[in-house]
């Protein structure tokens, strides 16, 4: 994007200067409930989306934004928030032209983790007492978290791209599917020039470590009064 002139910004998960720390010192003692945690990383999103992300399309850049709100929806739909809580909490989020999910299944998910830093406590679903031991209870956990996005595909029209092929193949897919993004035409919302944002939902599988299935997306949205929100195009399904 950069060699052809766009200017950038990324930013993702827990990256906010207000609370991605607290975030990460809280999860370390194993004790926070699901609405607490969404709490918090509601707080971290609305930081960045104010400090970075609406800075960045304004001045005519590119956002690209690591699991946006997704990856956090679904994991609290997984532990049993309620979906309208939840689209009630984010729904500030500005709508993307285009989520992008690299889905990978379990099977090929498990061995890229255990080959990275190993389980994580909170990617394994051990505060939600899936299993017995890391092992059993990330296989749960990630399988629940894997139909949950295949419903929220369905939901928001996800492009969905295989996550479990080489790292070459994903990158050449990825990059056409932003491309398409970047140089489609003005939508029936008009956008100033380049006023584009690309929303990413990356899941642990990227960095086999995280283990959820990844995901990422891109988004064309009007910085203007008139922008609309999660808020107000989230159907009604719990």
């Amino acid at each position: 994007l950069e060699a052809r002139g766009y200017g950038v910004v990324r930013t993702g998960l827990t990256r906010s200067a207000l609370a991605g720390r607290g975030i990460q010192r809280a999860k370390r003692g194993h004790t926070l409930d699901p609405i607490t945690l969404n709490l918090l990383y509601a707080t971290d999103f609305w930081d960045r989306l104010e400090r970075q992300i609406i800075p960045a399309l304004q001045a005519g850049m590119v956002a690209l934004v690591d699991r946006y709100i997704w990856s956090l929806m679904a994991r609290a739909r997984v532990r049993g928030v309620s979906g309208r809580w939840l689209r009630d909490l984010y729904g500030f989020a500005l709508v993307p032209d285009k989520v992008i999910y690299l889905d990978i299944d379990v099977e090929h998910l498990a061995p890229r983790v255990l080959a990275g830093a190993g389980f994580d406590y909170w990617e394994s679903g051990m505060d939600a007492g899936m299993g017995a031991d890391f092992y059993d209870s990330f296989i749960s956990y990630q399988s629940k978290m894997l139909k949950e996005f295949d419903r929220m595909t369905t939901e928001y029209g996800f492009k969905v791209i295989d996550a479990s092929r080489s790292v070459a193949r994903v990158s050449a897919d990825l990059r056409k599917a932003v491309a398409k993004v970047i140089d489609a035409p003005a939508s029936d919302e008009p956008l100033p020039p380049r006023r584009t944002a690309t929303s990413a939902v990356s899941a642990a599988a990227r960095l086999a470590a995280a283990g959820t299935s990844k995901s990422a997306g891109i988004a064309r949205v009007p910085v203007t009064p008139r922008v609309r929100t999660h808020g107000a195009s989230i159907g009604e399904e719990e």
